[in-house]
């Protein structure tokens, strides 16, 4: 397989279940001749934080970002887009749409270009000074601007040897608010409409990119970085009042599946239908472009590459998934003390088969028999012990 460039294209906000439902053409068209990844885990569910495990291969507490709006990618992280224009002399180029990835954060290190322009809020705020994930989700290009955006970088990047871009849609956050109009899709809520609305844009782009030969030796990687909690819309759901989390309003809080599974699915014109269930990171994606592109690997990495599984239909080894959630306590800190649910969380997601949630600073415990318990209601260590 000669693969010359690479496209990465993020998804926020989207569950793997609504992902795979196989209701979304866009994200249907690549699943049909690309290799899905079923079981991929998200190092954390707020957007600068998991997008920046992707550009490194690192989680967190060795890239730096574990909060919404603290701190920037540390120096010394290396990108695999910065690797690929410095050791593959790639042109590179971005276009995103939210306040997550503002230039601020130097999550699009490496990147020539790199499109972060996004409107005030209603109220004419800068969106980039609140830390509510709710008003800054009303602050985005809609999914038909960056698609335009997109198609205008690749115009001038496929006149490069060789390219590396990133698109990035921002529609399924909330506020749940989709157009009506142009997707003919049958959704069951207001956030599956913006999922639909956001994937017939980019079903689209992909017809445009084919028809302009863009995507001749080229290799899309489509993720979304979390999952979204929809406070009842789903069975798995844990937010909102009725469930017993008020402070989980559709990501942040909380570190079970509906947040943490998301997409991952990798095409090029010469690979085939395949689907891996085998659990796998959204930390393990950089060493996989490198690979796939036949680039070296980076300095140092806690991702592992799934080129064997993409391109040889190998095993991948199921490594422990590990996630963490700091945005709790950053909500109270920003609210002056009035976000009053402060336990920030990290788990470790175990072979498809088990997950335990920490509470930092204190001792509850929360572990899950997957198999037994896939909505994560049975808490074993909460149980009452045996009787010996």
């Amino acid at each position: 397989m000669a693969l010359k460039n690479v496209i990465l294209v993020s998804y926020d906000s989207v569950r793997s279940d609504v992902a795979y439902s196989g209701k979304f053409p866009g994200i249907e068209r690549l699943r049909s001749e690309g290799v899905t990844f079923r079981n991929c885990v998200s190092s954390a569910p707020v957007t600068p934080i998991s997008h920046s495990t992707v550009m490194t291969g690192l989680q967190p507490y060795n890239h730096g970002v574990r909060h919404l709006f603290k701190e920037q990618l540390d120096r010394s992280c290396d990108t695999f887009a910065a690797l690929l224009k410095r050791e593959g002399g790639f042109a590179t180029s971005g276009v995103v749409s939210c306040p997550g990835l503002n230039a601020w954060y130097d999550i699009g290190r490496g990147f020539d270009i790199w499109d972060d322009e996004i409107p005030r809020l209603p109220d004419g705020t800068d969106p980039l000074e609140t830390v509510d994930v709710k008003l800054r989700g009303q602050a985005l290009k809609r999914a038909d601007l960056v698609i335009e955006r997109s198609l205008g970088q690749l115009e001038a990047l496929s006149k490069q040897r060789r390219f590396c871009h990133f698109m990035h849609f921002f529609d399924p956050h909330w506020p749940y608010a989709p157009p009506s109009e142009p997707y003919d899709v049958a959704v069951n809520n207001p956030y599956e409409g913006e999922v639909a609305f956001m994937d017939h844009y980019f079903a689209q782009w992909i017809e445009t990119a084919t028809e302009r030969g863009y995507l001749d030796n080229t290799l899309i990687v489509l993720i979304s970085d979390h999952g979204e909690d929809l406070e009842g819309w789903y069975p798995n759901d844990r937010g909102g009042q009725s469930n017993g989390h008020p402070e989980e309003a559709g990501h942040g809080c909380l570190l079970y599946d509906q947040t943490q599974m998301v997409a991952l699915v990798f095409w090029s014109k010469d690979m085939s239908r395949r689907e891996v269930e085998t659990q796998v990171r959204l930390v393990d994606v950089a060493p996989t472009i490198l690979d796939l592109l036949g680039m070296p690997a980076l300095d140092r990495s806690d991702g592992q590459s799934l080129a064997g599984a993409i391109l040889h239909s190998e095993t991948p080894p199921s490594i422990p998934a590990y996630s963490e959630t700091f945005y709790p306590r950053e909500q109270n800190e920003a609210s002056g003390g009035k976000f009053e649910w402060t336990r920030d969380k990290k788990s470790i997601r175990i072979d498809n088969r088990y997950k335990v949630i920490m509470h930092v600073g204190d001792e509850e415990l929360e572990v899950y028999d997957l198999e037994a318990d896939p909505l994560e209601r049975n808490n074993l260590a909460s149980a009452e012990p045996s009787a010996c």
